[in-house]
């Protein structure tokens, strides 16, 4: 398990002395060539940032804050009820400030890939510069493959994954001690004096840029809470002390070496640190390591979006499991090549890895922010004192606000880019739950109570037609407009009909001796609540099967019944309260376009009917 997080959880952090001190170097030079004095100071401040952020607030404070052994900014939402909050409550801004929070990882999704395989084929330049107009071509090359490899599945990459990354951080520290011997003195940046003292000194602007372009040491940090689940808590924090962490403070130390002893190799130091001969090596196996980092942020977004589905955040969409015999290891088609648009405009549009180092940054410092405020109030729910939860996560929280603040200066050059697509995820996840409420209160008012269907099954019905019909239900209450409609158009009712609602949890996983609740309304009729995880696939045909097996079900043959779905068609209406209608039509235009209910929860093609209800809001 230690080595599967090294592959997957460290790639992307393990990848930033790809061009993290190189940038805080030059922010300490501004302009001019940079000193020695400078050079510890920004050592030292990477080091501190890599002890105060990444060891001592993520692997030893908020990996305490898990659902059920998963983590990331939904199981945190989780964790507080925001879900069900009530307008205007403090858990429904909660909420709010959660799915920002999520959006967040989208725009890092787009950055992460884009700068570290960037970052890697520009050392190309190192040794033939001539070589300058073929990275960006090369760049988009390597990233169009890595997403057109998606719909494949990862498995096998991802056995190699680990190996590779360890031999990866085992380069970093090769290099790092090769640097550190040449300028032993390096090693007085050990103190955290060095880093304040070298800041206070400095104008604030520069200050800033500093803190700024040293941040981008500690990007991918939120990756060791985000993918906790698949891994566990004592794997990734073993990871992180026995390898991770003292291979990146060697390199970051050796370049900090390198650049005491030679000034000018400020361009690219991490690559200038290896013999000559092993300069295109190093720069093959760099382009594996950042395509590892890249695979581990995409498998992340889809994760994501997968949780933000199942919780109704996010409409409906396709997702294809790539393998049978690994959780989580999924394909996403409309998010991968979305995506894939935003990383190849990114890398198109800024060209070099310094540009992009101003976009990056901005939307991790201050998800790592969200975080910590998050994690602030599960600990006083679980029952720690406030008054410890205000100094420890205030602390942490002020540090997030000054990195904030500090990447904030890079807006105009280029931090607006995920700081857009955040906002524009935020607002679609917004606007589809707002729609989904309204569309729920507008059934509510269509849908009959189940006396009504007690009344019409035993007085009404002019027949009953043999054989076993199963209606999909979006509430575990009343009768399902589906059903409304077959009855009031057939004025009929089969000899046996089944209400199945699918209800998503708050907890990851549901067992499958939780899965089915089976509730008998009168002979004839019964209702059946299917409880799943929101890590978890809801298929109503395995919970139907699971049901039947365990007994709950009995006398049903699951291949001679047909499904009956409600297929709604949403206007948008300016007279009935709710959204602006605009907003409205985004979200019809949304539900139209979302997966289908029977297909998105694995009902068997060929039995099913859908009725059609139009509904407005």
């Amino acid at each position: 398990m230690t080595m599967g997080a090294l592959g997957v959880v460290y790639g992307d952090i393990g990848t930033s002395p790809l061009y993290a001190l190189k940038e805080a170097a030059k922010a300490a030079a501004h302009g001019a060539t940079v000193s020695p004095e400078a050079v510890l100071g920004v050592a030292s401040l990477i080091l501190w940032a890599l002890l105060l952020i990444i060891s001592l607030k993520y692997a030893l404070l908020i990996l305490r804050a898990d659902n059920r052994g998963e983590g990331g900014i939904v199981a945190l939402l989780a964790l507080l009820h925001a879900r069900h909050a009530q307008s205007g409550t403090w858990r429904a801004h909660l909420l709010v400030v959660g799915l920002v929070g999520a959006a967040l990882l989208y725009g890092d999704g787009a950055i992460t890939p884009a700068i570290s395989v960037l970052s890697a084929i520009e050392g190309l330049k190192v040794d033939a510069p001539s070589l300058a107009p073929v990275v960006v071509p090369i760049t988009v090359a390597i990233l169009i493959g890595l997403f057109m490899m998606q719909k494949q599945g990862t498995g096998f990459i991802g056995r190699i994954f680990g190996p590779v990354m360890l031999a990866w951080f085992g380069v970093l520290a090769a290099l790092g001690i090769h640097g550190i011997v040449k300028a032993p003195a390096v090693l007085a940046a050990l103190s955290p004096l060095y880093a304040f003292d070298f800041l206070i000194h400095q104008d604030f602007h520069v200050s800033f840029a500093i803190l700024g372009a040293a941040f981008l040491a500690v990007t991918g940090g939120e990756a060791m809470y985000a993918d906790m689940g698949h891994f566990g808590r004592f794997p990734i924090r073993l990871a992180w002390f026995a390898i991770c962490l003292p291979a990146l403070v060697l390199n970051y130390f050796g370049q900090a070496a390198l650049l005491i002893t030679d000034p000018t190799m400020i361009e690219n130091p991490f690559f200038q640190l290896c013999p000559d001969a092993l300069h295109y090596p190093l720069v093959a196996f760099s382009a594996v390591a950042t395509v590892i980092a890249s695979q581990a942020i995409i498998s992340g977004v889809f994760s994501l979006t997968q949780q933000s589905i199942q919780l109704g955040f996010l409409p409906r969409m396709q997702i294809r499991h790539t393998t049978s015999d690994a959780i989580g290891q999924i394909y996403v088609p409309l998010v991968n090549w979305l995506l894939a648009a935003a990383t190849l405009g990114a890398v198109l549009s800024f060209g070099t890895s310094e540009a992009l180092a101003g976009a990056y940054g901005i939307a991790v410092s201050l998800l790592m922010a969200i975080t910590t405020l998050l994690a602030a109030l599960v600990a006083i729910q679980w029952g720690y004192s406030p008054w410890l939860v205000v100094t420890v996560n205030g602390f942490f929280f002020v540090i997030d606000v000054i990195f904030f603040s500090a990447n904030s200066i890079k807006l105009f050059e280029g931090g607006w880019f995920p700081l857009l697509l955040a906002a524009l995820v935020a607002f679609l996840m917004l606007t589809w739950r707002s729609g989904v409420k309204l569309v729920e209160a507008a059934r509510g008012k269509l849908r009959q109570p189940e006396e009504d269907l007690i009344e019409t099954a035993v007085n009404k019905c002019s027949a009953r037609l043999p054989g076993t019909a199963v209606f999909l239900a979006s509430a575990p209450n009343g009768v399902p407009l589906a059903l409304t409609q077959f009855v009031k158009h057939n004025h009929v009712l089969h000899e046996r009909i089944i209400l199945v609602t699918v209800l998503i949890e708050e907890s990851p996983h549901i067992t499958e001796t939780d899965r089915a609740e089976v509730i008998e309304i009168i002979t004839g009729i019964t209702r059946v609540v299917l409880h799943y995880g929101f890590m978890q696939n809801p298929t109503i045909y395995e919970g139907l099967t699971l049901a039947c097996r365990q007994g709950k079900l009995p006398g049903i043959d699951l291949s001679d019944i047909t499904y009956y779905v409600g297929r709604e068609t949403i206007i948008p209406r300016e007279d009935i309260p709710g959204m602006w209608v605009w907003r409205e039509g985004l979200f019809a235009f949304l539900q139209r376009n979302a997966e289908r209910s029977a297909a998105f929860f694995g009902v068997p093609t060929k039995q099913v009917v859908e009725f059609g209800t139009e509904l407005e809001i």
